[in-house]
């Protein structure tokens, strides 16, 4: 039905729309080594 209306499935996207590049390689340069580390 929905194919003959000329309407497509509503998928989400994978990545969130505000997502900050920035601050992600921030955080994987410096908090991520500390994390995995460990104590």
């Amino acid at each position: 039905l929905t194919g003959r209306l000329g309407w497509s499935l509503q998928r989400p996207e994978r990545r969130a729309v505000e997502r900050d590049e920035s601050e992600i390689a921030r955080w994987i340069a410096h908090e991520w080594p500390r994390i995995k580390k460990g104590p």
